[in-house]
């Protein structure tokens, strides 16, 4: 048996008391309920729910409020829980189901709203002749957008849906919707889900000049680098400013990269300005993190001694806040707009003094096996001797490779780039370990400095010390298996495919 079509938008010159007069004359029908209604939508900013095949809506009229949460390929209801408001956060929510839910998804981001329509609705039943309830339909009237019609079958009543659903589309010529309202809202916005990644996403010709090429890069980290801002300056959720940070780096790394692409005055006034706006924005960023791994520094302490570490998350929450209120102040200032500004102008024009016929994908091969090189030569020099500066560099050259590979992944196969991609991640998570839980360790010890100051019980003195014998056991850790994760790294097979990749046949 064909599936039978359910959900439906009524044509423009169909009103919603026509549909019902004109549906009536067909199908005996039954009003049961009628009320005005608000329907919000929620995500986060980079659409974790909507990644995850979720949709959230909350529900709200005089007689209730609740919020759905459903699948969105087959609107199968997952969750209905009475919300009168939306919290800013999962692990806010009250209701622990939710939580499990939600909370694996979203991890420390905020719950934006996304859509709020207006509507009226209407709840019929479709009766027999025998007043028996065959079908159920659920009409929603927009302020804004295309009416919509549900059909709810009842089993053992097919063959009535069929003929109901038949006289929808043949008779009143109504257009089915397998999608839900939600996209039809956020184009009305002109938007559309999944409208926000973080990732570069170019396609480029392989043929297209560099210098071309490079400036499509900077305009998509500039447009992160905007989307982002506001939400930085207040604060809404810790990703914000780190995204922000990420796009940064990122520009600071092709500045760094692409000299050759751009006069010697725009690559160093721009670096210039990119390493000041990164060492800006750097301590508010180091603060969100520690605040992040703040329950994690607790369990990692013998369980007597947790909420003795408690005065120090009250210290890092002060902190945070003055940090945050120098931060938004630097972002609304002169110092940071006016030479953003002039960055944007710069990617709007050619450049003259630039006559590099060189294609992306010659540049992208020599750049991308030049940092691989050296990435080669750092790490082929570091043994159980060597000093921490040293896997701190290595580190840093291995940002600057992903980079490279992550701006022009799209010039080369998919699988072998993911290939190597995994092989760089991986290394580089082990120095991130390493560098991340020394420069921890050092920040603690600081942050004890300054407390000694202030009235702090002994016991937290005692906590702070325990976990920074703990972070410097976690450094030592990660230190002691570089050796075998690099020599993965530098296996056969991977120093093949990086060859095959990026050095040029010709």
């Amino acid at each position: 048996m064909a599936e039978i079509p359910v959900h439906f938008e009524l044509p423009s010159n169909l009103n919603i008391e026509k549909f019902i007069s004109r549906t009536a004359k067909k199908f005996p029908l039954q009003l049961t309920s009628q009320y005005y209604a608000v329907k919000t939508f929620y995500d986060s900013f980079d659409w974790r729910l909507y990644d995850a095949d979720l949709i959230c809506e909350l529900n709200q009229s005089k007689q209730f409020s609740y919020l759905n949460l459903s699948n969105y390929s087959n609107e199968q209801l997952i969750s209905r829980v009475d919300l009168e408001n939306m919290p800013v956060f999962a692990s806010d929510f009250a209701s622990p189901v939710l939580v499990q839910q939600l909370l694996p998804l979203l991890e420390m981001r905020a719950m934006l709203q996304l859509s709020c329509l207006n509507l009226q609705c209407y709840h019929l039943n479709i009766l027999n002749n025998d007043e028996k309830t065959i079908a159920r339909l659920t009409i929603e009237e927009y302020e804004s957008l295309k009416h919509r019609v549900s059909l709810e079958l009842i089993k053992g009543y097919e063959k009535a849906a069929t003929q109901l659903s038949e006289f929808f589309l043949e008779s009143l010529e109504l257009k089915v919707v397998k999608k839900p309202v939600l996209v039809a809202a956020l184009k009305a916005q002109g938007r559309f889900p999944g409208d926000y990644s973080a990732k570069l996403d170019i396609n480029f010709d392989p043929n297209t000049p560099a210098h071309k090429a490079i400036k499509t890069i900077y305009k998509q980290l500039l447009q992160v680098i905007k989307l982002n801002e506001q939400d930085a300056i207040n604060a809404t959720d810790t990703e914000f400013l780190h995204d922000f940070r990420v796009a940064v780096r990122k520009t600071r790394a092709g500045l760094s990269q692409f000299k050759s692409l751009a006069s010697e005055e725009v690559s160093n006034r721009y670096s210039a300005y990119f390493a000041w706006l990164g060492q800006t924005t750097s301590l508010t960023r180091d603060l969100d993190v520690y605040l992040l791994n703040f329950e994690h520094y607790k369990a990692s302490l013998p369980v007597a001694m947790r909420d003795d570490l408690n005065p120090l998350g009250e210290f890092l929450q002060l902190k945070h806040k003055t940090a945050q209120q120098e931060l938004a102040a630097q972002l609304k200032s002169k110092q940071y707009l006016t030479p953003l500004i002039d960055w944007e102008h710069y990617l709007e024009k050619a450049d003259k003094s630039i006559d590099n016929k060189l294609s992306i994908q010659e540049f992208a091969n020599a750049r991308i096996w030049k940092i691989y090189q050296r990435v080669i030569k750092q790490g082929s020099t570091i043994n159980n001797q060597s000093p921490p500066v040293v896997l701190h560099d290595l580190r840093k050259s291995c940002k600057k490779l992903r980079y490279l590979i992550e701006f022009f992944q799209n010039l080369y196969p998919e699988t072998d780039i993911k290939s190597v991609l995994k092989a760089l991640k991986e290394l580089q998570e082990l120095l991130g370990d390493f560098q991340d839980s020394a420069v921890q360790e050092q920040a603690l010890l600081q942050f004890k400095t300054e407390m000694m100051a202030g009235d702090y019980p002994e016991q937290t003195f005692i906590a702070m010390e325990a976990l920074a014998q703990m972070l410097e056991a976690k450094s030592c850790q990660a230190r002691s298996h570089f050796s075998k994760q690099y020599a993965v790294f530098v296996a056969t097979r991977n120093r093949s495919l990086f060859k095959s990749l990026f050095v040029s046949k010709t």
